[in-house]
């Protein structure tokens, strides 16, 4: 083929780039997008690094409420929380081992002294009162019959045996002394003598032994055997007692008048007093668990370095968190006569004057101890209670930081009186949200960020 040809058929094979796209170079407008969006990515990533570069300067504290104390606040010298609790507070318990056949109350119910709470299984123990009261019944009446002594007709029947064996002694004797004049004369032989002096003599003691008979019978028993039987009598009617005690048992009461706490066994459960078991289906130690929630106390752990405001008898203020309006009096009932070396404190219970229904054990409760001078104060406003951990030491006064638009604002304070849980200070108005929990090294006017808000 020649060269010519050749290079007209590569020609015709080329691609006319002059068509593609309209004949346009490429749009102007992808090219823009495109930048538009790498500069957005771009921007996007530079501002969280920067954010968090920034931000984490800011730290993060807790803060609480400060609250102002008015209406003779400055009457209260002391406030602690610590819990409601029953004064007296009974398990009740099984004298016997047995199963539950029988339960009367539910958690929550109201009881009666004397009342019956369960009744146990008691078979056993009935038949074994039983078999003590016959042995009492026959101890009794063999002590009678020796106390009474012989019958006229016992005393009758030993004479006629006894003048029985008399008259056959008699006639032996007789027939002895015929036996010896026949054997002297050799008309019987010794044999027959020595058989009729056997049977004299048989005969002679049978007489002595009844003769003694006779006469025990007209003096009656000895003293020693009817004390005895008397000693037999006691230890049958003990035996009866226990018994009965026992059978007794498996009826179970309450103690007292108070209120169903809790229920610790349900029927066919075993009870018993000896063996409690804490294993699923074991032996139960209680059955119910009582008290009287008329008599209530607040159970308190005062810090050794507040202990000394309180004294006996001291009067205050309880409201429970539950009922935080409701209000009753208290006046402290016990001091242990210790502390506790681990925690630092003391135990104090107080006397819940005026309980009522919306009371109930184990709910927390807060005890505002008064002066013994208290109400006759001036009301008013006297200042602000804060946290203790709110309270900083900065050259020698007493500051607090508050979290005023996303800042730590320093303000000077003055300790009016110290509690247990904080302070009452003067130099704030009341309302104002303290750093309760922050950097040591927190300054005024420093940035922060609030735990819990955005």
């Amino acid at each position: 083929m020649p060269i010519d040809a050749k290079h007209s058929d590569l020609e015709s094979l080329r691609i006319d780039r002059s068509q593609r796209n309209g004949g346009d170079e490429g749009s102007p407008w992808a090219r823009r997008y495109i930048v538009i969006g790498i500069a957005l990515v771009a921007l996007v990533s530079i501002s969280m690094l920067a954010y968090r570069l920034f931000a984490s300067n800011d730290p993060v504290v807790e803060v609480a409420r400060a609250t102002a104390q008015t209406n003779g606040a400055d009457d209260v010298v002391l406030s602690a929380t610590g819990y409601i609790v029953a004064h007296h507070t009974i398990n009740v318990n099984s004298k016997v081992t047995g199963r539950v056949d029988w339960i009367g109350v539910e958690k929550g119910d109201k009881v009666k002294q004397g009342q019956v709470l369960v009744r146990l299984e008691d078979e056993e123990f009935r038949a074994a009162y039983e078999q003590a009261k016959g042995g009492v019944e026959s101890a009794k009446a063999y002590l009678e019959e020796l106390q009474h002594g012989s019958r006229p007709e016992e005393i009758a029947q030993a004479q006629h045996n006894l003048d029985e064996a008399q008259a056959t002694l008699a006639n032996d004797k007789f027939t002895l002394n015929r036996t010896k004049e026949l054997a002297a004369s050799g008309v019987v032989s010794k044999q027959n003598l020595d058989d009729a002096t056997a049977k004299f003599e048989a005969d002679q003691q049978k007489v002595n032994s009844l003769q003694k008979a006779f006469q025990l019978s007209k003096l009656g028993p000895r003293q020693e055997e009817i004390a005895r039987a008397q000693g037999a009598l006691l230890q049958a009617q003990g035996q009866l007692d226990y018994a009965k005690s026992q059978l007794e048992a498996t009826v179970i009461r309450a103690p007292v008048t108070g209120t169903i706490l809790d229920r610790t066994a349900e029927k066919g459960e075993l009870i018993t007093a000896q063996f409690a078991s804490a294993a699923a289906g074991g032996p139960q130690g209680s059955v119910v668990s009582l008290a009287d929630l008329n008599d209530l106390q607040v159970e308190l752990d005062i810090a050794q370095a507040d202990f000394a405001r309180l004294g006996p008898k001291q009067k205050g203020i309880v409201t429970v968190d539950a009922y935080p309006d409701r209000k009753y009096q208290g006046v402290i009932a016990q001091i242990s006569p210790e502390a506790n070396r681990q925690k630092a404190t003391v135990q104090v219970k107080v006397q819940v004057l005026d309980p009522d229904a919306y009371l109930r054990p184990e709910m927390n409760a807060t005890v505002k101890f008064l002066a013994d001078n208290a109400g006759k104060s001036s009301s008013g406003q006297n200042g602000v209670f804060v946290p203790a951990s709110a309270i900083r030491d900065q050259d020698g006064k007493k500051i607090v930081l508050i979290a005023y638009e996303g800042k730590a604002v320093a303000r000077d304070v003055q300790i009016v009186s110290q509690r247990s849980d904080g302070a009452l200070v003067s130099g704030l108005v009341g309302g104002e949200d303290v750093i309760t929990n922050g950097p040591a090294d927190l300054k005024n006017g420093q940035s922060i960020k609030v735990k819990g808000q955005s």
